[in-house]
């Protein structure tokens, strides 16, 4: 467990500028207001151990100095129960994230232990209602595209806002 000047760590995929565009644009228009204080992100691992900083640092350091940036595939919308979330594709990303489960494994919680099933989240917490009105308004146009990640971004969860840790750019 978390000591409390020490809460967990959130790990996510940087988008590039375009996709990163779109998504936000998406989010400040159904994401509800009180609860936006982020913008788009694909969340790689949720919860991280504070305890272990330094050692995550060196090895996404490693990592992101090897890796060249990541072609993925916006495949689809999922709805979400409560939101909606595009679906992202790569077997580079799929890879990356099983290679980080097998290092992290002693120190990941249940839901990082799962196969990850990548996408960008733009609404949450809204009456179902009016989330599969999104879904089927956004699928009825949906067109696949490309999108790349280009680094990875570490965060502190302090129980609702994630303040930025670090950044990480593929290839740098």
């Amino acid at each position: 467990m978390d000591s409390p000047t020490l809460p967990p760590l959130i790990l996510t995929l940087a988008l590039d500028e375009e996709s990163a565009e779109f998504f936000n644009a998406l989010r400040r228009q159904h994401f509800p207001p009180e609860r936006n204080y982020l913008d788009a992100h694909l969340t790689l691992f949720h919860h991280l151990p504070g305890t272990e900083q330094a050692a995550l640092t060196r090895l996404l350091s490693d990592y992101a100095r090897r890796l060249a940036p990541l072609p993925l595939e916006v495949s689809g919308l999922q709805f979400l129960g409560q939101g909606v979330a595009y679906r992202v594709g790569s077997a580079a990303l799929q890879e990356l994230h099983r290679e980080l489960q097998q290092a992290w494994w002693p120190w990941l919680t249940p839901q990082d232990q799962q196969k990850r099933r990548p996408h960008v989240t733009i609404q949450n917490k809204v009456r179902p209602e009016v989330a599969r009105s999104l879904h089927q308004q956004l699928s009825s146009s949906f067109q696949p595209f490309s999108a790349t990640g280009i680094g990875l971004q570490l965060w502190i969860y302090r129980n609702g806002p994630w303040e930025a840790l670090q950044y990480f750019p593929f290839g740098a």
